[in-house]
């Protein structure tokens, strides 16, 4: 069984620990604990990880946040991955630092990332898992924020928990997205 994995964020140094690379630094620490490299492919960097019978694609889109859903696309259709076996890591303003929430369906809640791949896909029905970012910035400064790095005791809080989301996707490759929700929406 073959699953695609999608770590939302922008490329570039600048951005490396900004909040809303959340999904990259998702996948970078899965990648540094099971020893996988990123390859820079057409419109991401990608890899694999095999384990438990499973094949699972790790992409990080290099398309910036605005057109995730381009990458997404191409490593669906390349790959032959159904839309049941694709999880987006993203990450979420309306959630408390740090807090994880999967999800099998929903809005884009603003987000640009997820509104291109709904745009993209014409469905709003994909699984996505969502890292809590916290919204402590002063009203009309919600860019700056995003864009912002971490506070050091907020990537703490979020290092603390990228281990998590490793099982989270292990879960929802091997047992689904409804027993991995009722596992790890605590």
């Amino acid at each position: 069984m073959k699953y695609l994995i999608v770590g939302l964020g922008n490329i570039g140094p600048k951005y490396a620990f900004t909040r809303h690379n959340a999904g990259f630094m998702a996948l970078d620490r899965l990648a540094a604990i099971e020893g996988l490299t990123f390859s820079l492919e057409k419109q991401a960097y990608h890899t694999e990880w095999k384990t438990k019978g499973r094949s699972i694609h790790l992409i990080k889109p290099t398309t910036y946040m605005n057109l995730s859903g381009k990458s997404l696309a191409y490593y669906m259709t390349k790959l032959k991955i159904p839309r049941e076996n694709i999880l987006v890591i993203v990450d979420d303003l309306a959630l408390p630092i740090a807090k994880l929430r999967l999800k099998p369906k929903g809005s884009s809640a603003g987000h640009n990332g997820l509104k291109d791949i709904e745009s993209t896909l014409q469905t709003q029905e994909y699984a996505r898992l969502k890292i809590g970012i916290g919204d402590d910035y002063p009203k009309g400064r919600q860019v700056d924020y995003v864009l912002g790095n971490f506070a050091e005791d907020e990537m703490i809080q979020i290092i603390q928990k990228l281990d998590k989301v490793k099982e989270i996707i292990l879960a929802f490759c091997t047992i689904g997205i409804n027993k991995t929700m009722n596992s790890y929406n605590v």
